[in-house]
């Protein structure tokens, strides 16, 4: 029994909506959670249902062979969740957030309300001087002139005054702000749409005149279909593809649902599209452009309290970052705490006369990254530096790329995605030739290095110079660079060759000593839940008696609850502020309990085409850590929400007398102290 990983993954962005209906959240960071549903529902379109496309045009009985999905009947039941969840959307913004920001005394000005008299004279003269220049429009008829419509781009349709032509103009909002602050009353802030200057002005384009203007937006195949992966250059090959993505075939055309049944259809005929490719939407599109929606000064009260990444206790006041891990082993936790140690370390080693080689995994690189900086410094300071620059990396392909050519320029070795497998560990070799010889440090983490994400993203790294662990990420190493392996991964583990096995191995442990009488549980954080054979031993061991407790952001195909199956399983899933990006495995192990951070979720592609790698902690103190946050995240009862087989994520039902618990602002506190 099984969950569709699609359904999942749309009841995952659900609860994304959730954050956002929640009147306990800060105003502007409710904008900020629709804005990350509209964002995460353009990737789905163009990724997860264009793949779905794709296996259509397979062979129906070869399809029937290969495939557990069935994509016409799949994506019929994706368009139906969608127009469920965008019609909640809608509901959202108009009655809650458009209310919301009036009491604030901040309006959101529109074509009903467009404009007195001082504001009709700005929209005049910000469409002239600010908008024109980047305009492109024409008429359109049935029959010929189609126009290419590009991805993500927002366009209006115009039904002409005194013709049968309809006008087509881009809205620019790809090169200018999507809002505009408008000259206004007295204490008031007021903001309107590119979208409603640009309204209030098509005349100027059209002098025959505008009946009504809708807003539209197609959303294109976004995948990199690489023909013969396994031949030829493939770094060549996906900067070719990129352009491609921007004319993929189309997966929704998004349009106004206030545009009459007669006008959808013709624009169905004009561009070719199918009835499944039709999305009713509201009067605006590009949600995901409210990230950057404007505030009036001395508004802090409209978003979360502050919390500044904090010093790590010891590696604030080092004077040097080796001498500290040549002592003892450091975990931090983003982006509770600072990430400025990891350039700085990287810095230290470009410096450090005693520094030989540096060895990097890349696989989403900051636009301006420090990291990458750091290491050519490196090479130009006469260091061997070797980057594993991943090119698979989707939507970072461009930037990695860049990167990977400005380390190529300062004479570093840069070796680009194995074809067939994508590099998704985040791990960092650092060899120093000491007193005893060469000695190797280590950083193994379960997030990018990426500055920017780390002011976001949950994780965890590991800073170390223990040789159980740095010696076998030299091997991981090795096997990047396709040299013969020295020694087994004894320690870690490693994907695609051992942590499947290894997994099992802990998840049938667990089962025997269940069966023994003795203790038998694990808690398990990840991203996501997939992998079939994976479930299928969890719903074994739920069966042996085995105590499990997941907590999964995304993607859970497991059913939890069902009698007989999977009784002894509870699920949840935190949505907060941070987005929660680690992978934590732990086990009772008889009392012997292990814990493991990774790079990997438990999903096919992490365990069998991915290299990821898994990592003990062996510190005491650090498990105890971790083990705290694991079970304030599990006790969570402000932000998590319970995954069951009916995907509706209610809310932890939360006993008489029970304090409120948070575990982002719990955890926080707790490493402030």
């Amino acid at each position: 029994m099984y969950h569709k990983r699609d359904i999942s993954w749309l009841s995952f962005n659900h609860r994304v909506l959730q954050e956002a209906k929640d009147p306990a959240v800060p105003l502007y960071e409710r904008i900020k959670f629709l804005a990350i549903y509209s964002s995460n529902l353009d990737e789905f379109f163009r990724v997860r249902v264009s793949a779905l496309r794709q296996f259509q045009k397979i062979d129906k009985k070869e399809r029937k062979s290969i495939l557990e999905v069935k994509p016409k009947k799949e994506l019929r039941e994706i368009k139906k969740i969608v127009h469920q969840q965008q019609v909640e959307f809608g509901i959202i913004f108009r009655s809650q957030i458009i209310p919301a920001l009036r009491e604030k005394g901040i309006s959101l000005i529109n074509e009903h309300h467009l404009f007195n008299s001082e504001q009709k004279q700005f929209a005049r003269e910000y469409f002239q001087e600010k908008i024109l220049p980047h305009l492109q429009y024409q008429r359109i008829e049935d029959t010929f002139d189609v126009p290419f419509l590009q991805n993500r781009n927002l366009y209006f349709v115009a039904v002409l005054a005194q013709s049968d032509e309809l006008g087509l103009v881009n809205i620019p909002s790809d090169v200018l702000p999507r809002f505009v602050t408008l000259p206004g009353s007295e204490g008031q802030f007021q903001v309107t749409f590119l979208d409603e200057i640009m309204r209030a002005n098509l005349e100027q384009l059209f002098p025959e005149g505008v009946q009504s203007a809708y807003s539209i937006k197609i959303s294109r195949d976004a995948e990199l279909y690489i023909d013969d992966e396994y031949t030829g250059d493939l770094r060549e090959k996906i900067k070719a593809s990129l352009a491609e993505r921007s004319i993929g075939a189309p997966t929704r055309l998004l349009y106004d649902s206030a545009m009459s049944i007669e006008l959808t259809k013709r624009l169905k005929d004009i561009f070719q599209l199918k009835k499944n490719d039709l999305f009713p939407g509201a009067r605006y599109h590009n949600f995901s452009d409210f990230f950057a929606f404007p505030a009036p000064s001395g508004s802090e009260d409209l978003f979360d309290v502050p919390r500044p990444p904090l010093p790590h206790p010891i590696l604030e006041q080092a004077q040097s970052i080796f001498q500290v891990i040549g002592k003892q082993d450091v975990l931090l936790h983003f982006p509770y705490q600072k990430y400025d140690y990891i350039p700085h370390w990287i810095e230290e080693a470009a410096a450090d006369p005693a520094v030989e080689e540096i060895k990097i995994t890349l696989y989403r690189v900051a636009k301006n990254s420090s990291i990458a900086q750091a290491l050519v410094r490196a090479q130009e300071n006469g260091k061997k530096v070797t980057a594993f620059v991943e090119v698979k990396a989707r939507f970072d392909e461009a930037s990695n790329l860049h990167w990977g050519e400005t380390l190529q320029a300062a004479g570093a070795q840069v070796i680009y995605s194995r074809p067939g497998i994508k590099v998704h560990s985040k791990i960092l070799l650092i060899i120093r030739q000491e007193a005893a010889g060469l000695r190797h440090y280590a950083y193994l983490g379960t997030g990018n290095f990426n500055e920017k994400t780390a002011t976001l993203y949950t994780d965890h790294a590991l800073l170390t110079a223990d040789e159980r662990l740095s010696l076998e990420v030299a091997e991981v190493f090795h096997f990047l660079e396709e040299k013969p392996l020295q020694r087994s991964f004894q320690h870690l583990m490693v994907s695609p060759v051992n942590s499947r096995r290894k997994f099992m191995a802990c998840i049938e442990r667990e089962i025997a000593n269940a069966k023994a009488g003795q203790m038998a549980w694990m808690m398990i954080k990840m991203n996501s839940l997939e992998d079939q054979a994976m479930i299928d031993k969890l719903y074994e061991a739920s069966q042996a008696g085995v105590q499990i407790q997941l907590i999964i952001r995304g993607i859970c195909c497991l059913v939890p609850g069902v009698p007989g199956l999977s009784d002894n399983i509870e699920a949840i899933s935190i949505i907060d502020r941070f987005l929660e990006h680690a992978r934590v495995y732990y086990f009772a192990n008889g009392g012997q309990e292990e814990l493991y951070l990774a790079s990997a979720d438990w999903m096919t592609r992490n365990l069998d085409r991915r290299v990821e790698v898994v990592f003990p902690i062996y510190d005491p103190l650090h498990k105890q850590e971790l083990v705290k946050m694991l079970h304030a995240q599990w006790a969570d009862n402000v932000k998590a929400r319970v995954l069951n087989s009916s995907l509706d994520n209610p809310r932890k039902v939360v006993a008489a007398g029970e304090a409120a618990l948070q575990a982002q602002k719990e955890i926080y506190l707790t490493l402030h102290t």
